[in-house]
């Protein structure tokens, strides 16, 4: 049974459709992973994909294509040659799967099934309903089993990447701490005065501190680290992320693609956590995680990519001396 599984979002959405993707694996022949752009990185990461279809929904993200420009009639093409029995649709508990199962129709995939809230018509074979307050991992295992696709009997259930490198070259030897202070969204991110506290702070605490951030985040891991920490900005892709994450004694960082990294590679996180969507489904999963920033916030549950709060209290207010016991209580529950 050849199976797809969809996931058009982003980096950490995808990772966190790792454990379904390893439900799906178990019972099939192969899997194939559609996904976005943005997700492509964390696909290629995850165990259980044999092949990976990157296509750019006009449903999906903050500047999508328009239905010309995704070319539709080309992914139906593509998705049609791969024979694919069955797919499983996977979306957070906002987006709706019924444009992606309509492609899936014209493609002639032969049993569909996903989370819906809106009548399918003929769209899904199998229309889950997510339970209230479940976390994004458990809502897509759910959603799995409800196809029929119960995870391996020695599966954990946790996130999980394929073995990253050794990246002892980038962090030299000897223990450290991570600070990651980019996200995806303004609204995520902690200032970068406040990490930069935060570095000096865990600094004097004792810690060695390396400092993360992708191409374009140079100039603000250089403004973090400043003489203090390692500076790896521009100088890690996914891969050698995860490497880097996995040695770590904990990491710092937004609710972003790397604190999901992290989480996959059994690394503790200290989670600054804005509540534009709820922590109960997008915290850190399966490892100890301490989770800052005011949950009850006037931004709570809003999905703003901007703080609509002046100040952007729910995480400014989280000081540098609050990472660094969140960071030594995780070390000793490590311990």
């Amino acid at each position: 049974m050849r199976a797809l599984v969809v996931r058009l979002d982003s980096f950490g959405d995808v990772l966190l459709a790792g454990p379904a993707v390893r439900a799906v694996a178990a019972h099939c022949s192969g899997v194939t992973m559609l996904c976005g752009p943005r997700g492509e990185p964390a696909a290629r990461l995850l165990p259980g994909v044999d092949e990976v279809i990157v296509w750019s929904a006009p449903w999906e993200g903050v500047r999508p294509p328009s239905v010309r420009e995704a070319d539709v009639e080309g992914l139906v093409r593509r998705l049609r040659q791969g024979a694919f029995d069955v797919a499983l649709v996977l979306t957070s508990f906002h987006q709706s799967p019924l444009p992606t199962a309509l492609v899936l129709r014209m493609a002639g995939v032969g049993r569909i099934g996903a989370d819906s809230v809106d009548h399918p018509g003929t769209l899904l074979d199998v229309r889950h309903q997510r339970l209230p307050g479940r976390h994004e991992v458990e809502a897509a295992l759910d959603t799995a089993a409800a196809m029929g696709f119960l995870p391996h009997a020695g599966d954990d259930g946790r996130l999980r990447v394929l073995p990253p490198p050794d990246t002892i070259a980038l962090t030299g030897n000897g223990p450290y701490v991570v600070v990651h202070p980019g996200a995806s969204a303004p609204a995520r991110a902690w200032s970068p005065e406040r990490c930069a506290e935060a570095v000096a702070l865990l600094a004097d605490a004792g810690h060695r501190v390396i400092v993360t951030g992708g191409p374009g985040e140079t100039a603000l891991t250089r403004r973090v680290s400043g003489d203090t920490a390692v500076d790896l900005g521009g100088q890690t892709d996914p891969r050698t992320l995860a490497g880097v994450l996995r040695t770590a004694d904990a990491v710092v960082c937004g609710n972003t693609g790397p604190a999901h990294l992290a989480a996959a590679v059994g690394t503790p996180v200290v989670s600054l956590f804005a509540p534009v969507v709820p922590a109960e489904r997008w915290a850190p999963y399966g490892v100890p995680s301490v989770v800052l920033g005011d949950q009850a916030a006037p931004c709570a549950d809003s999905r703003a990519r901007h703080c609509p709060v002046p100040g952007h209290p729910c995480l400014e207010e989280v000081t540098g001396q609050d990472v660094v016991q969140a960071v030594r209580k995780l070390l000793k529950e490590r311990a």
